[in-house]
C-alpha cells in the first residue's frame, strides 16, 4: 500500500540525529569531549535512559567512544581515511609532499570559491576572527600558535563551504599534517620573511572572501599554495647541499688525517 501509519519517533532516535548531524558537520570534532550525560540530556530535553540508549547505538557504529573515569568522546574517525602502511608509504616519500601541496592547491581553491559564494555571514565572521587572532600572534617570537591558527584558519574556510565530504577528507589531511607526516608546519613559520609573506597572504585570502569575490579567493589560495610548495623545494634543495658539505667536510677531514 502507498502510504503506512505514522509511528512516533523514539527520543534516543533523536538524540542519534542531532549528533549524527553534529559530527556530520563538523560541529563536533574527533577527540572531542561531550557534556556530562546529566548535562547532555538535560541540554536535548531528554530522560538519561534514552540519551544512554543513543550513545549506546553511535558508541556500537563506532562514532563515539568511551574513555574510563574521563566520559565519552567522538571517535577519531578521522585516522580511518588512511591506512596505517598508507601513513608510512607518504612520510617516506619526498614526492608525496608535493602531490600533498596539488591536493590542498585543487580542493581549498575550490573551497574558498564556494565559501565566496554560499558562506553565511557567521562563517565570514568566524573566518575573520581567525585572521585577526593570526595577525596578534604574529607579534609573537614563538611562532607555534600563528602556526596553529594556520591550519584553524584554512579548515573554517572548507567549512564555510558547506560541503561535508570535502571538510572531512581536508581535516583528515591536516590530521596528517599535524603529525609531522608530510612535513613540520612550524618550521615555515620560524624566519620572519616567511612569516611576514605568509601572513600577508591569508590577509589576501580573507580580504577576498569578506568581499564574497570567489575569483580573487580562489586566486589567492592558489598563490599561497604556491608559495608553500616554493618554501618547501627549496628547504629540500638546502638540505640536499647541506649533506653534500658534509660529505665534502669528512673527506677533507680523512684526507688531513692521513697527510700527517
Amino acid at each position: 500500500m502507498t502510504f503506512r501509519k505514522i509511528e512516533p519517533e523514539k527520543l534516543s532516535q533523536s538524540v542519534i540525529r542531532q549528533i549524527e548531524e553534529l559530527i556530520l558537520r563538523g560541529v563536533l570534532r574527533p577527540g572531542e569531549r561531550l557534556p556530562s550525560e546529566r548535562d547532555l540530556a538535560e541540554r536535548l530535553g531528554v530522560s538519561r535512559p534514552s540519551l544512554r540508549d543513543a550513545v549506546a547505538d553511535l558508541s556500537a557504529r563506532g562514532l563515539l567512544t568511551s574513555r574510563a573515569n574521563s566520559g565519552i568522546f567522538v571517535a577519531e574517525v578521522l585516522g580511518s581515511a588512511f591506512s596505517p602502511a598508507l601513513v608510512k608509504l607518504f612520510s617516506s616519500h619526498d614526492d608525496a609532499v608535493f602531490d600533498y601541496i596539488a591536493f590542498r592547491r585543487d580542493i581549498e581553491a575550490l573551497a574558498a570559491d564556494r565559501a565566496a559564494r554560499m558562506a553565511s555571514d557567521t562563517d565570514l565572521a568566524v573566518i575573520d576572527t581567525l585572521h585577526q587572532r593570526m595577525q596578534e600572534a604574529h607579534k609573537l617570537r614563538d611562532p607555534t600558535l600563528e602556526a596553529q591558527l594556520d591550519a584553524e584558519f584554512h579548515l573554517s574556510i572548507v567549512e564555510a563551504s558547506h560541503n561535508v565530504i570535502m571538510l572531512h577528507m581536508i581535516r583528515s589531511m591536516f590530521d596528517l599534517l599535524q603529525k609531522g607526516v608530510f612535513y613540520n608546519r612550524q618550521s615555515m613559520f620560524r624566519q620572519r620573511a616567511n612569516r611576514d609573506g605568509l601572513l600577508d597572504q591569508h590577509s589576501s585570502i580573507n580580504r577576498a572572501l569578506q568581499n564574497r569575490d570567489p575569483d580573487a579567493a580562489r586566486a589567492a589560495v592558489v598563490h599561497h599554495l604556491d608559495f608553500v610548495e616554493l618554501m618547501l623545494r627549496d628547504r629540500q634543495r638546502a638540505d640536499a647541499n647541506e649533506r653534500t658539505a658534509e660529505q665534502r667536510l669528512a673527506h677533507e677531514r680523512e684526507r688531513a688525517a692521513r697527510a700527517k
